[in-house]
Parts: structure tokens; C-alpha cells; sequence
């Protein structure tokens, strides 16, 4: 399943937020690209995280575009950075979200891809309810260590395959896991639990699993 890419071309997007801004990601498509896969990490961190990074290279290497996009301005990150006053307004993210997979469908290099969202800690709250706002057009839908709960209502209203992955010591989110499985009534659901893993998936190996995990998940469910 894991097919390697003759060469990949690469770009830095910028998406228009009115008179706010803009929000900026960095586009990868490998040639023959098998699907897109648009990245939405968690409060405090950014496209840059070394994480997602890890994450989107191991899809990449599988023949899967990746879009890793910060979904605040410039400026609505330093008001963030003072207060916390965005990094969990899901509703927000999740507009922003719709708005980047807009734009996709704009991009002659990832017009027909299907897409997917890989969602990290809040990310994959919004990568959940953006895809609940979007039914039927996105693909599959990855949380990792995330929080789906924050989701509320729009739990019931996702039909895209999702794979929920939290770490085996993060006790806490795998029960708030567990109840969000049981409100998405709609949508095929698995729950990964990578043994030993805390929320951030900083031991070894355990990354490695969390990306094998959301690699295969999106390659069985993009057509």
C-alpha cells in the first residue's frame, strides 16, 4: 500500500480572509497523487508542527498530496497567543477548514482529488464539524489525541469514515473518544489505541504508529 513518488511539487498557498488577513498552508502533491489530505492541528501549535510534518512525509511517501494550513491570521494568532481566545471557537476552524477545501477544488493540481482532513487535539473537532457542514464531499477524516467531543451536534451529522487515534496513557481523551463514537451514528467509525502513547505521542515508535494508522485509513477509503 505504501507506494513511493518519483517527485513531489510544493507550494505555499495563501487564502484570503476578507479584511482580516489570510490564512497561509504549504501545499505537497506528489505526482499521480492518489487523494489530498488537508491538515488541522490543535491549539498552540501551527503548519510547522513537527508532528503534523512527520505525519503528512509518511503520506506523501504513499502517493497522498498534503495540505498542512494554519487556520488563524497573523493577527488572530497573536491574539490567541495573549488570551486563547481562538484556539477553540471550533466553529471558526471549522469555517476556515470549508473555506481551504473550497480553494482546493479551485487548484488544477488538486481539483478531482478526493480529500480528506487529518485533525490533531481541537483541529480535529473542526476537522469534524467542516465535514459534518460538507456532506458527502470529503473522503475520511483522522483525529489524533483529539478532542471530537467539542464537536457537539455535528457528531450525528458526519457520514465520512473516521478514524479516532488516541494514546493507551491518555486515559481521559479515550473516554471522550469513546462517547463521540457513540453520537456519530452516520459515519463508519474505528477507535485506535496506540499502547503507551500519551496525548502528544512523544514516546518512541508511537508517531510512527499514528501515521502508518492514518495512511492506511485514507489510502482504503479515497477512490
Amino acid at each position: 500500500m505504501n507506494v513511493r513518488p518519483t517527485e513531489t511539487a510544493e507550494r505555499e498557498v495563501r487564502i484570503a480572509i476578507g479584511a482580516e488577513g489570510a490564512i497561509l498552508g504549504n501545499l505537497r502533491v506528489p505526482s499521480a497523487a492518489r487523494g489530498l489530505v488537508i491538515f488541522a492541528h490543535g491549539s498552540g501549535s501551527s503548519r510547522l508542527s513537527p508532528r503534523n510534518r512527520y505525519v503528512a512525509e509518511v503520506l506523501e511517501r504513499a502517493g497522498l498530496a498534503t495540505l498542512l494550513i494554519d487556520l488563524l491570521t497573523a493577527h488572530e494568532e497573536a491574539i490567541d497567543r495573549r488570551d486563547a481566545r481562538f484556539r477553540f471557537d471550533i466553529e471558526l476552524l471549522a469555517e476556515r477548514l470549508v473555506l481551504a477545501k473550497s480553494h482546493v477544488r479551485a487548484w488544477p493540481e488538486t481539483a478531482v482529488l478526493p480529500v480528506g482532513y487529518f485533525g490533531a487535539s481541537t483541529g480535529a473537532a473542526a476537522a469534524i464539524v467542516a465535514s459534518a457542514r460538507t456532506s458527502g464531499e470529503i473522503a475520511a477524516v483522522v483525529s489524533r489525541g483529539g478532542r471530537p467531543d467539542l464537536a457537539g451536534d455535528a457528531l450525528g451529522h458526519v457520514d465520512a469514515p473516521t478514524l479516532l487515534i488516541v494514546g493507551g496513557a491518555d486515559p481521559v481523551v479515550i473516554e471522550l473518544n469513546e462517547e463521540a463514537m457513540r453520537r456519530m451514528s452516520n459515519a463508519p467509525v474505528e477507535l485506535a489505541i496506540v499502547p503507551g502513547a500519551t496525548h502528544l505521542f512523544e514516546e518512541p515508535g508511537t508517531l510512527e504508529e499514528v501515521a502508518q494508522l492514518a495512511r492506511d485509513w485514507f489510502l482504503r477509503h479515497f477512490r
